[in-house]
Order: C-alpha cells, then sequence, then structure tokens
C-alpha cells in the first residue's frame, strides 16, 4: 500500500542515483529511474523501493515487480535481473534511511508545516473537553467526546460515537464508529522495531497506520503500535483489556479478546473469536486460527489451528500441558511410604 499522506508529508521523489549518493549503497541499475514510495517486500509495486536481506538461499517473493530493491551481497543473485539493486551491507538500515529521506511523520513536524494541512473537522454534535488537542487535518465524528488532555494527531479519522478517554493519544490512526479508547491508551506510537546500524541497533522508521473497527474497546494504558509500512487492525466488536501491548503490523479479527497485560509481538495474526488470557505473550509471525482459547500467562511460539486450547510455557494443548503438570507435581512430591 501507499504511504498515508494523511500522516505523512511527503517530501518529494528520488532517483536511485540520488539514493545511491545519500546511502553509500552500489547501484546496479538506471541512476534515473524515479522512486516515489517505501513498501515492505510483499506490497511493493513498480515506483516503490523495499528490502531485501538473503542468507544467500531463499529467493525474494514478489507479488509485483518493483521499482527497486536495497539487498545484501549474498542476495543481490537472487533478485531477477530486470529489478535495479542497491547493495549494502546493512539493508534494512539503507532502506530506513532511503524512507525518512522521502516522508516525515506530521505530528513530529513544527506547527508551522502542520499548517499547511487543513483545519480539523469536528462534528458540532462531538464534545471537546477541557486540554483536549484535536490537530489539522484530524476528524471527529458526530457524539464523539474527546476527553480531557487528550491528543488527537494530525489526518486522525474518528467516527460517530466513540470516547476517547481523558490522556490518551491517537496518531496515524483511523477509528470507526462505537470505539471506546479508556484513559491513558497509546494508539498509533512507533513500534518496537530495532535494526542493525552502523553504530549498532537503530529504531526502524514506522511509516504505517492503526485501524480500529467499528465497537473496538481498548483499555486504559494500553498501546497498539502503528505498522511498520502497512496497517494494524484490530476487527469489530474486539476487546483489549487495560495494560496490554499489540505490536506493529499485528491483525486481530473480530470478537477477540485480550484480557490485561497482553503481549502479542509484530506481524502476529489472531482469528475471530479467539480469547487469550492474562499475561499471554505471542512471539513474533505467529498465525492463531479463529476460536482459539490461550490459558492465563501462556506463551506461544508457533502457530495453532482452530478451534484448540493451549496452555503454558512454551505453549501446547492443554490436555498435554495438564498432564506435564500433573506428572511433574508427582514428581516433586513422591508419596511417602507408609
Amino acid at each position: 500500500m501507499s504511504t498515508d499522506t494523511r500522516f505523512y508529508a511527503p517530501l518529494g521523489s528520488v532517483t536511485l542515483g540520488q539514493i545511491a549518493r545519500l546511502t553509500g549503497a552500489e547501484l546496479h541499475g538506471d541512476e534515473q529511474s524515479l522512486i516515489s514510495d517505501v513498501a515492505a517486500l510483499s506490497n511493493c509495486t513498480a515506483r516503490d523501493i523495499a528490502f531485501f536481506e538473503s542468507d544467500g538461499r531463499a529467493k525474494p517473493i514478489l507479488n509485483h515487480e518493483p521499482g527497486a530493491l536495497v539487498v545484501n551481497e549474498d542476495g543481490r543473485h537472487l533478485v531477477p535481473d530486470d529489478v535495479p539493486v542497491l547493495v549494502a551491507k546493512l539493508p534494512r538500515y539503507v532502506h530506513g534511511q532511503i524512507a525518512r529521506a522521502m516522508f516525515q511523520p506530521w505530528h513530529l513536524m513544527p506547527a508551522s508545516e502542520q499548517a499547511r494541512l487543513p483545519p480539523p473537522a469536528i462534528h458540532e454534535s462531538a464534545i471537546i473537553q477541557s486540554g483536549a488537542v484535536v490537530s489539522n487535518g484530524a476528524a471527529i465524528g458526530a457524539g464523539t467526546v474527546v476527553g480531557s488532555n487528550a491528543v488527537i494527531g494530525p489526518g486522525v479519522q474518528i467516527g460517530r460515537h466513540c470516547v476517547i478517554g481523558a490522556g490518551a493519544t491517537v496518531f496515524c490512526a483511523l477509528l470507526g464508529d462505537h470505539v471506546s479508547l479508556l484513559s491513558g491508551a497509546r494508539i498509533g506510537e512507533a513500534g518496537f522495531g530495532v535494526m542493525s546500524g552502523p553504530s549498532g541497533a537503530e529504531d526502524a522508521p514506522h511509516f504505517g497506520r492503526v485501524i480500529l473497527q467499528d465497537h473496538v474497546t481498548i483499555g486504559a494504558n494500553s498501546c497498539i503500535d502503528r505498522g511498520v509500512f502497512g496497517d494494524t487492525i484490530v476487527g469489530e466488536r474486539t476487546k483489549v483489556d487495560n495494560l496490554c501491548q499489540i505490536a506493529h503490523n499485528v491483525v486481530l479479527g473480530r470478537s477477540v479478546v485480550v484480557a490485561a497485560f497482553g503481549g502479542i509481538s509484530g506481524s502476529v495474526r489472531v482469528g475471530d473469536g479467539s480469547l487469550l488470557g492474562g499475561r499471554v505473550g505471542i512471539a513474533d509471525h505467529v498465525s492463531v486460527g479463529e476460536g482459539v482459547s490461550l490459558a492465563a500467562s501462556a506463551g506461544l511460539f508457533r502457530d495453532v489451528a482452530a478451534g484448540e486450547t493451549w496452555g503454558g510455557t512454551p505453549a501446547k494443548p492443554i490436555r498435554q500441558w495438564m498432564r506435564e503438570v500433573a506428572w511433574l507435581q508427582k514428581q516433586a512430591n513422591p508419596k511417602k511410604p507408609g
């Protein structure tokens, strides 16, 4: 998907030659080829640039032909010959440099720059309580209440009859109707994307969004991070308890329930109607089927098929986990002879 300019100010297209000079990457392609957007490998198109880090064996999976790829030396020979490449030791870091050269989050720009956006569109029946900030480019629907000291960032779209709790912050997000954010919720901050840079660990830039569909509730002091280049999505009527963490590019289905202290890592998929108990943790890129139940404090590291119930750390089918717990208790507390 294209970078949403409601949330990110476009700084202009760049040529591959300009990118090579900016980043020091070795260009194999036409210097004059124009790049107008940044994207993930899975959804890049002819004017986009993505990155590909390889061990030299797995080929890149391309749904469309990209404008260019940033690759490491091991991955260069795996890219189709007609795709321009920029060879760099740290492809993800170079890709981040390119992204920052092309886009800047509106909410991190000076007020004088944000003034280029249209004034906020606030329905006459909406209630904006004292100390709340509604930024330029934002829209607030009929009957919505924005609590004291809440901050609605540039371009944020909030539907009808929503409740934004006191002190909540919302950036780079689209909210449907009847959405409730309890006090202190943090929607649309950058996720915990850490990449290697020339001097050590670096924060990866995030240019995605958060989408909260109708009737979603997010608990007090919970955090939902925006996507890196795609969306973090919370489906209709999903309910997230207090003090939960939903990382970048996570997709929660409809009517999912996440109890307090839940932690979901990046790019996880959770199917409709699944129930996650308190303190459940899910590792990145795991897929959870529809109607799954995860017992409290479960630590999940692999995919779960629809309808199953798992528990424990590492999580496993509930009957297996309970048998193992019972066996361990017997070993720890053997019966004393008569």
